[in-house]
């Protein structure tokens, strides 16, 4: 359970104020030590999701898999694992759950023998129509193994009645909406496929005469890859002993992508559609400055995704950056707190104000986003606890108006502060001076396009908009709670 405190009637869950991304995958074809190249290109990617992990290899004869509860390094930096996880092609996933509970039979790589041969298939993002498909799969006499949206593409691959399995998973990609970056294994080939739109995003690279597919370049940097390309969206790559085929099955779309991996989701090192993520964010901080200058003395980021921005607004406003919140990196998400003194302290645990930074000074607070606001409330309170003489709160990004259902974790709408309260009303919940968010048209300039051109390239921007760019099939009359929870489908 997060950390928790009462503010008259405002309950604080630290933890759960927070986007959190849904997964990373990866995986390799061609390298005598598949495995433990995937636990590194896992570790890369732990930023994506630190509920658990999995590793799916074959070794010429047999699949093997390791899946566990909890970090990359707590399971797979064990030698003894690696061994258990022989072949020259493995497939991995990092976890963030949501769909379904976080438990052993919902762990990726998902495997299933298929009259073909085996097939795994790890998966990142969240499909919109998991819920419609998997009740009519069921209908029709199949047997779930888990609660996990990514299952329904087991089942619809081995239904197909077309003769290859490339044919095969293109046909059950056509049953399929929303947000999805796969990459999947079989006995002769490694697949990657990003989503018609591309939201989420997924690169090819090369390790000697190895090929890799995963979610972000700074997998490909930890094992000293070269990245080759983005994967396309809706295009679909395959990779086997003849080399690579691009396979492209849907009609043309204009690309997507999710503007929340730049924002937020992204390691900062990584390169997104051609872009730096770290330059990204401060461009938004610049902006962001452009846009809510603050009488201040210091410019204080709220570690560590607030940093970039950060820079980039101490930069273009010409006040100080200093480091006035020092986050502790060693808390755990077990922490227990047994008693309400200790309770009290645990707000602290994983902030801390630097007292030297912050005393009699007016403080500019940067964030990368606000959600429900009580993050906020707590590092505001902490400055002034600390003698900060004025608090001023800048967002660079948009108001979050919206909920997402294509694998970002975030509440239902009516829990969302800026849903449910002006800007006015936000300023005194989180008890700042002031309090101001990067616009819509800022956020497009910061990505280097005006937003006002009917030109300009269009993100997956609907947790700000409103614009949800494929239908939500799942969310048409009472389907379920947010997220596409298959749990009730489960029991």
């Amino acid at each position: 359970m997060a950390s928790e405190e009462h503010i008259g009637e405002v309950e604080l869950d630290f933890e759960s104020d927070r986007p959190r991304e849904e997964c990373g995958v990866f995986g390799i074809f061609n390298h005598p030590e598949a495995a433990a190249i995937t636990a590194l290109g896992l570790h890369a990617l732990q930023h994506r999701g630190q509920e658990a992990a999995g590793i799916v290899s074959y070794d010429g004869t047999r699949f093997h898999s390791e899946r566990r509860l909890g970090l990359v390094g707590d399971t797979f930096s064990k030698r003894s694992v690696i061994d258990r996880l022989p072949g020259s092609a493995a497939v991995g996933h990092v976890r963030y759950s949501t769909t379904g509970e976080t438990i052993l039979r919902n762990v990726q790589p998902l495997f299933s023998e298929l009259d073909a041969g085996g097939f795994a298939i790890a998966h990142n993002g969240n499909l919109t129509n998991a819920l419609t498909v998997r009740r009519q799969l069921v209908r029709d006499g199949a047997i779930m193994q888990s609660t996990s949206d990514t299952e329904v593409m087991l089942h619809l691959v081995a239904r197909s009645k077309l003769p290859r399995f490339v044919e095969r998973f293109i046909d059950g990609l056509r049953s399929l909406e929303g947000a999805y970056a796969f990459v999947s294994l079989t006995n002769k080939k490694l697949i990657g496929v990003r989503d018609p739109l591309g939201i989420r995003p997924l690169v090819l690279g090369r390790l000697g005469d190895s090929f890799i597919v995963t979610s972000e370049t700074c997998a490909l940097d930890i094992i000293g890859a070269r990245y080759v390309r983005d994967v396309e969206n809706g295009e679909v790559v395959v990779i086997d002993g003849e080399g690579i085929q691009s396979f492209k099955p849907f009609p043309p779309m204009t690309p997507r992508p999710c503007i929340f991996e730049y924002i937020y989701f992204a390691r900062p090192d990584s390169i997104i559609g051609g872009r730096s993520v770290y330059d990204v964010r401060k461009n938004l901080g610049a902006q962001l400055a452009r846009e809510h200058r603050a009488e201040a003395d210091v410019v204080v980021p709220v570690p560590d995704s607030g940093v970039p921005a950060a820079i980039g607004y101490a930069q273009e406003s010409g006040v100080p950056y200093e480091l006035g919140l020092i986050r502790n990196h060693y808390v755990g998400r077990t922490f227990i707190e047994p008693a309400q003194q200790i309770r009290e302290l645990g707000v602290r645990l994983k902030h801390s104000a630097n007292r030297a930074v912050v005393t009699g000074k007016r403080i500019v607070l940067i964030d990368d986003s606000l959600v429900r606001g009580t993050t906020s409330i707590k590092i505001v309170r902490m400055m002034r606890e600390a003698g900060a003489s004025e608090v001023h709160m800048r967002i660079a990004s948009p108001p979050i108006t919206h909920s997402d259902f294509y694998g970002i974790d975030t509440p239902e709408r009516d829990k969302l502060l800026a849903a449910t309260h002006d800007l006015e009303g936000m300023r005194k919940y989180i008890g700042a001076d002031s309090l101001q968010f990067l616009s819509i048209d800022g956020l497009y300039r910061a990505m280097g396009y005006n937003r006002r051109d009917p030109e300009h390239p269009q993100y997956t921007d609907h947790c700000f908009t409103g614009d949800y760019p494929t239908p939500l099939t799942d969310r048409q009359g009472e389907v379920g709670p947010k997220q596409l929870s298959l749990l009730a489908e489960a029991s």
